[in-house]
């Protein structure tokens, strides 16, 4: 029987290329590659009798980072936001270690590794300097990037996400929903599990067969046991976590109704954050705000980038 889901995305890559983004394979070091969608007019046009060897020329806009969550890679994660933003932005959207075509066979599954991974292999397309969109996994990771590379990352949008997992607000975001484990809440591994993860994922119930529920739990939600191993690595401390100082500014654009990290968790991370941060709540959206309410997401989301690029231009 054919997958459902599987058999919609050379349609989605499709509207991707169309929307002005194609794949492209980054080797980070023998054993490590990562999958990056990369802007169409990047790639150099072979010279005449020359073999058709994919190069790629630097970026000529200010470039646009999207980094997904941990249910879907990246084009899936921002099919609503890459067509919105490539007119007046070189967007790059990266599938993050052991999602979409990325892979390694090193053992270290923290959020630093994916940082340094993601910041090795923009550098390998030309890019050192962006502004990285982080959704809530990816947001995470966004921060690492932030903290680790700060010449790298101008400035940063979060969605759903916090700086860092503490044992703490692990323990009493998985109780408030009602799941035992991380593992159980974002690897789900049957219907009744996927269904549960949507109920809490967003504002509006969705209704979907459950032929698609299982078609989505098969293609998305592979390398099961190195990506519970990377909800192992987030969890640390509550003794451990420190705040670093953030040069960049950091625009919260969040769903009002996000169960999963509500809004009392992003002005408390706010206030951590300082005077660089900003918040901006959207109505009527829940964790999957960008994919909800993706009109408003986008709008919020340029209006922000206008007012950086307008900052730049005053320098």
């Amino acid at each position: 029987m054919v997958n459902l889901v599987a058999a919609q995305k050379p349609l989605l890559h499709g509207l991707m290329k169309m929307a002005g983004v194609q794949p492209y394979t980054v080797e980070i070091e023998p054993g490590t590659v990562m999958n990056f969608w990369v802007p169409c007019e990047t790639f150099k046009k072979p010279k005449k009798g020359q073999k058709n060897i994919q190069e790629l020329n630097k970026p000529a806009k200010p470039v646009v980072v999207l980094v997904h969550g941990f249910a879907a890679e990246g084009i899936v994660t921002w099919q609503f936001q890459v067509g919105a933003l490539t007119k007046k932005y070189s967007v790059y959207v990266p599938d993050l270690l052991f999602f979409g075509g990325s892979s390694t066979d090193n053992a270290d599954r923290s959020p630093a590794f994916q940082a340094h991974n993601l910041a090795k292999g923009l550098a390998k397309l030309g890019i050192y300097k962006c502004i990285v969109v982080g959704f809530s996994y990816g947001g995470m990771v966004a921060f690492k990037l932030a903290e680790l590379y700060p010449s790298l990352v101008e400035s940063m949008v979060v969605s759903g996400s916090i700086l860092a997992m503490t044992d703490s607000i692990t323990d009493e975001t998985l109780s408030r929903l009602g799941f035992s484990s991380s593992s159980e809440l974002l690897l789900p591994n049957s219907v009744k599990g996927l269904k549960a993860l949507l109920s809490v994922a967003v504002h509006k119930k969705l209704w979907f067969p459950d032929r698609l529920h299982k078609d989505y739990l098969e293609v998305m939600f592979t390398n099961r046991k190195e990506r519970s191993e990377l909800l192992d690595a987030l969890v640390i401390s509550n003794k451990d976590p420190i705040v670093p100082k953030f040069p960049q500014k950091i625009h919260l654009l969040w769903g009002e109704k996000d169960q999963i990290f509500n809004l009392e968790l992003a002005h408390n991370m706010k206030e951590q954050l300082g005077e660089n941060a900003t918040f901006q709540g959207i109505k009527n959206a829940g964790h999957l705000v960008h994919l909800e309410r993706p009109c408003v997401y986008n709008r919020y989301l340029k209006q922000f980038l206008a007012t950086l690029h307008a900052e730049g231009s005053e320098k």
